[in-house]
């Protein structure tokens, strides 16, 4: 396969899947448990028995809104292509192979890294139910991806519960040729700097599968109460702040020092951007110094960053500006299709624009080099 582009960010979100998927797979004692379709008051949603609402089938975003017309402008831009309107004919664009390859093609895209039903095992509020759901999950992405593998590379979503449970799926998928780990983030998720973590760090270490952690912001404000200008305050602090979360993830996983005990760890930070970290970067290798050099860190936290860690974008003009900080070799593009925060169907416009003042090949390594070396893809 020839790469002029690969996406390191693309989605595949639970409310665009085979709606008996979950259903049909599931054991006897999980099948009452698992995510399912009933019709809602906009339509056919997505809910589970505790009262989890995953959001409308083939609905905008990972939450499954309704898509209206007027309020997201690059949701507007990819309501052009006919994406929501194939949607709620049942044309599952997302999901079914020769559509998805199409929509890549029209955006110039030759490959896409997809991250899988985000944050949906949290909201399931099922530990036991959400480990099966991802296994099934796991198991379609599976199937999805060998009908272009060179061209569709699903990362495995493991769950965080159980970090044994974790592992061992994390291996059954490794086993079958899985080229990326997916932690399936929450908000009240174990922090990055407790030793639950450590049996996950070794297995990446021994397989050399790269580790993925895909922003979702802090946990969502209570609007409930507050009067809708309030509301809207809030709701623009909160979506504008979303990448910001991904800072204290980032110096936990560092400052544990498990990037100094597993070398071979590979850690990628999707879809949080680039202009904030080289301040973290810098900020740990100022705090290290000063006054936590009794940390497990025989080199500069910053050090860390540039030998095993990676972070994906879709637009950011400022964080380009500073990639002899960020380093070339650490940065990935991605569409983040098919979110309203994405730049799909428009991406070459995008990268035209934004990466005019870098050289070739930076250029090259942000849009295909970068991707190639961790998911082990050759032209």
């Amino acid at each position: 396969m020839h790469y002029d582009v690969i996406s390191a960010d693309g989605h595949v979100d639970l409310i665009w899947l085979p709606p008996d998927l979950f259903t049909r797979n599931a054991s006897a004692a999980f099948k009452d448990r698992m995510p399912h379709v009933v019709e809602g008051p906009k339509g056919p949603e997505w809910v589970s028995a505790k009262g989890a609402k995953f959001g409308l089938v083939n609905g905008m975003g990972s939450a499954g809104r309704e898509y209206v017309p007027g309020v997201i402008h690059r949701s507007d831009r990819m309501a052009s292509t006919g994406l929501y309107d194939d949607g709620k004919k049942g044309i599952r664009r997302l999901t079914e192979p020769e559509m998805r390859l199409k929509d890549q093609d029209r955006d110039g895209v030759q490959a896409e890294i997809l991250y899988g039903v985000l944050g949906s095992s949290g909201r399931l509020n099922d530990p036991e139910a959400a480990l099966e759901m991802l296994r099934i999950y796991n198991d379609w992405l599976h199937d999805f991806c060998r009908a272009a593998p060179d061209r569709l590379i699903g990362l495995a979503n493991i769950p965080n519960y159980n970090m044994e449970d974790s592992v061992a799926e994390a291996m059954r998928c490794a086993k079958r040729g899985v080229r990326g780990f997916d932690v399936a983030n929450r908000p009240d998720m174990t922090p990055l700097w407790d030793p639950f973590w450590e049996p996950l760090w070794q297995c990446a270490h021994e397989t050399g599968i790269p580790v993925h952690f895909h922003t979702i912001g802090g946990r969502s404000p209570d609007y409930s109460k507050m009067p809708q200008y309030v509301v809207r305050r809030v709701q623009a602090t909160h979506i504008t702040s979303f990448q910001m979360h991904m800072g204290y993830m980032l110096m936990s996983l560092v400052f544990s020092g498990a990037l100094e005990r597993f070398p071979n760890l590979k850690i990628v930070i999707g879809e949080a951007g680039l202009g904030w970290i080289p301040y973290v970067l810098q900020h740990m290798d100022l705090e290290w110094e000063d006054q936590f050099k009794d940390l497990d860190l025989k080199m500069k936290p910053s050090e860390y960053w540039h030998r095993q860690c990676y972070a994906t974008y879709q637009t950011d003009p400022v964080g380009i500006r500073l990639l002899d900080l960020l380093g070339e070799d650490n940065v990935m593009w991605g569409s983040d299709y098919p979110h309203p925060d994405g730049i799909w169907p428009d991406s070459q416009e995008f990268l035209t624009r934004e990466l005019s003042g870098v050289s070739a090949e930076a250029r090259r390594k942000i849009t295909r080099h970068n991707a190639m070396k961790l998911y082990r893809l050759s032209n």
